[in-house]
């Protein structure tokens, strides 16, 4: 796999593989945590869950400003990792909220993702720039053999960055079942079973916001978890505390596996190369015409790079539904009794791992064939193929008569069981998701290494990881509909935003395949 490739690639998508890892635990659960820990609705715990995305890719940009003005990527980078480490030490900190802490306690949890966000503003762009560094030297040195190797050389990026980002998604794989499992196993541990329903309807009792109906339900599902309705105000603070703290202990991981990708960067960034080095160029040498040239080409790079940073905007909003009203689709509305709703996130990197070789062979069987698909036309297919997962699941929900998740998670457990969906749904919805994912956000990552001026390559990936947090501060939006509306519209309105990006992408094409040539 990368023998064809830069010697550091490996060494690099390791160094991501772990700080991924421990990202993905925290972000599997981290809108669900909210809603358990403290009792916010899901539309409060997705808008805070949006400001922390939106806080990590716009501090990406940051980061890669710093970076690119200190010459120093490689000491950002592992800055980053210890910066993050401290913010999920304090994230492990098991304490129970209760109405006489919870005015310290939600900012000092909040606190704790502002040191995640800065320490991955000052990771993630600057390690992306590497990798594009890698193969700016690659296709430097096939130059100096002849032009069909260079011409080979410049193909392998495309795929270099989906190596690259298989390695991503081998972490986040794995870390959607950690919180989970060590949830499961505390309660366990105390006589208790797992229930996604019953954090709100203890809080709701705690706060004495309980319907007649709610009560009912209470009551039916302390006894099914083991629990005693003889003092439910004793109960529902005993199993939110135990449900919580098994949460926390999960952080833990996340930490280690912060370390481990320090450990495995610092060992190996002799190998890696610094992106963003001006040379000494005599600029007297060139005439004005050469002169003007030259920022002509720059200029037409970035008006490039920001054009598709316009679609990948609309991409990030639709796609990461997934931590949120997706998340939220799985705890509300799909039969997962035996599955936690976080556990579902592992299906996308899942697929991920599974469907990039085969979408790889296609790309190079195309090329082979005279037939080869551009990156900007890659890009716009990507968009279609996402609307399809909306679009299906839209026509799954109207079919289903499905109301909005407020009037549907207000029914009697008995009533809500007839109606929910089968696991499938969510599989068939993952699976379009991450097609379209692999069409889009790996190269997304070539797209911008391939159109970066050489110092600024910090800052343009920066600029790719800025457009991600644009859209991960819309999140919010999709868990109003969904709470608020028949669901349906809710994923029409993903549908919508998909459909009409592939068509601006697709109107900019031959323009963006000129500019990158």
């Amino acid at each position: 796999m990368f023998k064809n490739h830069p010697k550091g690639l490996l060494l690099a998508a390791l160094s991501n593989m772990g700080e991924r890892f421990g990202y993905y635990i925290m972000n599997a659960v981290l809108a669900l945590f909210l809603c358990s820990k403290f009792g916010l609705s899901d539309g409060q715990s997705g808008f805070i869950a949006a400001m922390f995305l939106t806080a990590i890719y716009v501090l990406s940009l940051v980061g890669g400003i710093i970076a690119d003005r200190t010459q120093n990527y490689k000491a950002t980078i592992a800055w980053g990792l210890v910066i993050m480490a401290a913010g999920y030490v304090l994230l492990a900190i098991p304490v129970l909220a209760t109405p006489d802490n919870i005015s310290w306690l939600l900012p000092f949890t909040i606190f704790a993702l502002a040191l995640i966000a800065c320490g991955n503003g000052l990771f993630k762009g600057n390690l992306q720039a590497i990798v594009g560094q890698m193969y700016d030297n690659f296709e430097a040195k096939a130059a100096k053999e002849s032009p069909e190797k260079l011409k080979w050389a410049q193909g392998q990026r495309d795929a270099g960055f989906q190596i690259f980002y298989v390695f991503i998604n081998v972490g986040a794989l794995l870390a959607p079942f950690i919180a989970p499992m060590l949830r499961s196993w505390w309660l366990n541990s105390h006589g208790l079973e797992y229930n996604a329903d019953l954090p709100k309807l203890c809080h709701q009792f705690i706060s004495g916001n309980i319907e007649p109906l709610e009560m009912s339900n209470l009551t039916e599902l302390v006894e099914k978890v083991g629990g005693s309705t003889a003092d439910l105000s004793a109960f529902c603070t005993q199993y939110l505390d135990i449900f919580n703290t098994g949460i926390h202990y999960s952080f833990i991981a996340s930490v280690v596996t912060m370390l481990i990708s320090l450990v495995i960067f610092l060992m190996s960034k002799h190998l890696f190369p610094t992106p963003g080095k001006k040379e000494a160029v005599a600029t007297e040498g060139y005439s004005e015409e050469e002169k003007k040239a030259m920022a002509k080409e720059i200029k037409q790079r970035m008006y490039a790079l920001f054009a598709v940073l316009g679609i990948a905007v609309f991409f990030w909003f639709s796609f990461h539904q997934n931590g949120q009203s997706l998340s939220f689709f799985a705890r509300d509305f799909v039969q997962t009794d035996a599955i936690a709703p976080e556990i579902w996130q592992a299906v996308n990197p899942f697929f991920v791992i599974v469907l990039t070789p085969v979408i790889m062979w296609i790309f190079a069987s195309l090329t082979k064939a005279g037939r080869a698909i551009s990156t900007p036309r890659k890009i716009a297919y990507g968009m279609g193929i996402a609307g399809i997962a909306y679009l299906f699941l839209a026509v799954y929900s109207m079919m289903q008569a499905y109301p909005s998740a407020n009037e549907f998670t207000a029914l009697a457990d008995s009533a809500k069981a007839g109606l929910k969906a089968g696991p499938w749904v969510l599989i068939v919805t993952y699976f379009f998701l991450t097609v379209a994912e692999l069409f889009i956000s790996p190269l997304g990552l070539s797209f911008v290494s391939k159109v970066a001026p050489k110092h600024l390559q910090g800052l343009c990936q920066g600029l790719w990881l800025g457009a991600t947090a644009v859209g991960n501060g819309l999140l919010w939006i999709g868990p109003l509909i969904y709470n608020e509306w028949p669901i349906w519209i809710c994923w029409t309105v993903f549908l919508v935003v998909c459909l009409i990006s592939m068509g601006v992408m697709y109107g900019m094409v031959n323009w963006l395949e000129r500019v990158t040539k």
